[in-house]
């Protein structure tokens, strides 16, 4: 655990006053004894609100939504995942013999669940401050350039947001065609503004997916159609 400590030290500026929590907060399910799956629960919690406090204050404009859609951007697990390579937390974490010669140290679920249970440990080490302090740390790129909430919209919403305010109609989503086995569909969608004679196609995996590809067309369009 040496190189693991000196790497926490290095890289988040942190050193555990109780050593056991840190390998704790490392171990995954996969090895014997105690995981870090009880830490997780609890640092997923400490990440909500430090996350929740810190773009509440950063963008005091933005609505409920607005912020919701952004912390959900920054706490999900894929943004996680992320955030753990950058970190090479993966050369630390202690698996079992399968994950191991699986390559479970590159798995974006158990990077992410091992950067949650990182953030308990330290909650439980030294409190409330230092772990707000530690995820700060983490996120300290993507905090201090964090993206125009009204981006994260669904391109739907953005669409029907621009059309209203310019007093035009709610587009129409016609399902052109599904193809494919019932398991890997593949759907066809139109989207159609009728007041300007405009649309745009759209496909994905589901009918959602392709309506919102659609949508994100033709609000292109008409954006620099506009501009």
């Amino acid at each position: 655990m040496r190189k693991a400590a000196r790497w926490l030290r290095d890289t988040l500026s942190y050193e555990f006053r109780d050593p056991a929590l840190f390998e704790l907060a490392l171990t995954h399910r996969s090895s014997s004894g105690q995981s870090n799956e009880r830490l997780e629960f609890l640092g997923d919690a400490v990440l909500d609100f430090v996350i929740s406090d810190y773009v509440y204050r950063a963008i005091p404009n933005a609505d409920e939504g607005d912020l919701s859609r952004l912390r959900s951007s920054l706490v999900k697990d894929a943004t996680l995942a992320e955030l753990a390579r950058d970190l090479d937390l993966g050369q630390h974490l202690i698996l079992g013999g399968g994950e191991q010669k699986s390559g479970g140290h590159r798995r974006g679920s158990i990077l992410a669940d091992a950067v949650e249970a990182l953030f308990g440990a330290v909650y439980l080490d030294a409190g409330y401050d230092a772990a707000r302090a530690v995820v700060e740390r983490v996120y300290a790129g993507r905090l201090e350039s964090l993206p125009d909430p009204r981006e994260l919209r669904d391109p739907k919403t953005r669409l029907q947001e621009w059309l209203q305010g310019r007093g035009l109609e709610r587009p129409d989503y016609e399902l052109l065609g599904v193809s494919g086995k019932a398991h890997r569909q593949h759907f066809e969608v139109r989207c159609t503004v009728a007041q300007i004679e405009a649309t745009t196609d759209g496909a994905g995996p589901s009918r959602r997916k392709a309506e919102q590809q659609a949508a994100e067309r033709m609000l292109a369009e008409l954006e620099e159609a506009g501009s």
